[in-house]
């Protein structure tokens, strides 16, 4: 599988990500840190107990690594979260609103992880 395949398989925006990271190598070496854990496990996590200033700080980070990596779905999903909980700003979703966007986020998340470590058995 090629890294374009696997752009392809978990619907990332390849060109996105070559026009941010430049060359493919880089776009290889940081897709692949998504099985590593990291950010967007920790937003699912502070999203379970339901932690604004958790969720604000993980969604942040997440919008802008799934963002360079071309996961723009992600990226969006996680704006979206963190633009709820941003301190300062009133709510505009029910914790069930907040949650479905999280089984979201959660779902496009596992099949980008699946899609990697079949890429990196490739």
């Amino acid at each position: 599988m090629t890294l374009k395949e696997l752009y392809e398989i978990i619907g990332g925006d390849y060109d996105q990500a070559l026009r941010v990271l430049r060359v493919e190598k880089l776009m290889d070496k940081h897709i692949r840190k998504l099985t590593k854990g990291g950010v967007v496990e920790q937003l699912i996590a502070a999203g379970e107990a339901m932690d604004p200033a958790q969720m604000f700080d993980a969604a942040h980070a997440s919008k802008g690594m799934c963002g360079n990596l071309g996961l723009k779905k992600l990226s969006d999903l996680a704006s979206e979260i963190a633009e709820e909980v941003r301190p300062g700003n009133p709510r505009t979703m029910t914790d069930g609103q907040v949650r479905e966007k999280l089984d979201e986020i959660a779902a496009l998340y596992r099949r980008a992880v699946d899609g990697v470590r079949q890429y990196e058995q490739n």
